[in-house]
């Protein structure tokens, strides 16, 4: 049996989860059992997959194991926005082909939380509020959205441009020169909606939390080790992220990142009258590296994230979130000059696993194991939609957006240590670098 010899750390800082009411997780494995499928990590896609799975086989037993807490993970740690457009789009036919796949992936996960949310009563804030893509300079008008409106318009997309001044009125700040507003975003708490749908499986979905899986055997049939007990299984699907290669899978294929969001405190209603935002927003930057996302959420909080960033460990120290947090007062008062006493009340990071190509893992690794990681930033539909078509694949559903998902291809292979870290570093200093007046 393969030891799994690094495990996710819950630091308990993650602000959308502090800001909830308490919850009572569930039980922890403590026994031998035998199941006919068994799904590692409570995030986007493990959810979805052992949810799919279940509704896909009535008469079998699914078990999902989560190291930690449901909504505490990297799932509900990011931004909370729920994207139907890609990030990246180029005007060639195949580029363009590649897009509408993306869209119509994304759009039907987005579907799929609706359709939950609707029928499970989960309270995540979940609004159609749209998404900001932003620019902080003219050149980054002329170098980032200039060329997005006309990828949109070769989609057929829906947006519009707003200038500096009416941007100011709606987000409150005259940081920006301008950005494009797209439709189609969705803003939500994740932990909120993690917590939901985790609280929701179907009754042959057994969620085990606070269950780390310490060993892992595929050889013949499926066999994990955990702290307290086992699992023997017909059938195993990995959706654990950046932390697929500790189980064997991907080990020189995905990128371990890390990015870090502050949480204000809540605005009393006179900052809330300072600010004069009438409605929630997100924003997203121009360039993700070196810029800046924020939201303003439906209880009159501000998140900012700033500084996506390599991190093999997937570990931060609570002096290193001190340093980010101060970080982000300061760049919160570069931008809301008006809201001088509004301090950050939670500073946490995420992980993500990101790809050289931008392809997904997912498919059939192994007999009888599938995948459903490597989300690339976008887990809350790439996460979603990819754990939901990996059980379609391992009941043998005939569904065609599985080739959908299979056209996005496979993470390129990566070069060896060193130079990897070498490599990596030096592209991040030169984004970094680039956009610096972007910040």
């Amino acid at each position: 049996m393969k030891p799994v010899s690094h495990l996710p750390v819950n630091d308990s800082t993650n602000g959308w989860s502090r800001i909830l009411p308490p919850r009572s997780p569930k039980p922890p494995l403590k026994s031998d059992m035998r199941v006919h499928t068994v799904v590692v990590g409570a995030g986007y896609a493990g959810l979805a997959a052992a949810r799919r799975m279940a509704e896909n086989r009535p008469n079998e037993t699914v078990m999902l194991l989560e190291a930690h807490e449901a909504g505490e993970n990297a799932s509900g740690r990011n931004s909370g926005f729920a994207i139907d457009l890609p990030h990246v789009i180029s005007s060639s036919m195949n580029e363009l082909e590649g897009a509408h796949r993306h869209m119509k992936l994304s759009r039907t996960a987005i579907a799929y939380h609706e359709k939950q949310i609707a029928k499970h009563r989960i309270q995540c804030d979940w609004k159609q509020s749209g998404k900001y893509q932003t620019a902080v300079t003219d050149y980054g008008v002329r170098k980032y959205l200039e060329p997005f409106m006309q990828e949109l318009e070769q989609l057929q997309e829906p947006y519009t441009y707003v200038d500096g001044p009416e941007l100011s009125d709606t987000l409150g700040t005259s940081h920006f020169s301008g950005a494009v507003y797209t439709p189609g975003c969705r803003l939500l708490n994740p932990a909120a909606l993690v917590r939901g749908l985790a609280d929701t499986l179907p009754e042959n979905a057994v969620l085990h939390e606070h269950t780390p899986v310490i060993g892992i055997d595929c050889s013949n049939s499926i066999h994990l080790k955990t702290p307290s007990g086992s699992v023997q299984a017909n059938r195993l699907i990995i959706s654990v992220n950046a932390f697929a290669r500790y189980f064997g899978f991907y080990t020189r294929h995905i990128l371990p990142f890390a990015a870090n969001a502050s949480l204000s405190r809540r605005l009393t209603a006179d900052e809330q009258a300072s600010l004069g935002c009438k409605e929630p927003w997100g924003v997203t930057p121009a360039n993700a590296f070196a810029s800046i996302t924020m939201r303003y959420t439906e209880d009159h909080r501000i998140l900012v994230r700033q500084n996506i960033y390599f991190n093999r460990q997937m570990r931060e120290s609570r002096d290193y979130q001190n340093r980010v947090a101060r970080l982000h007062k300061r760049l919160f008062d570069e931008r809301f000059p008006m809201l001088p006493d509004v301090s950050m009340e939670y500073t946490w990071t995420g992980y993500l696993a990101l790809s050289q190509n931008g392809a997904p893992g997912f498919g059939r690794i192994a007999e009888n194991v599938y995948s459903c990681v490597c989300q690339n930033a976008i887990g809350v539909t790439k996460g979603t939609i990819s754990g939901m078509l990996a059980a379609d694949m391992a009941c043998g559903e005939d569904n065609e957006l599985i080739g959908d998902m299979q056209k996005l291809g496979k993470p390129n292979p990566l070069p060896p240590v060193p130079f990897l870290d070498i490599g990596v570093r030096a592209k991040l200093l030169w984004e970094m670098w680039n956009a610096r007046k972007e910040v």
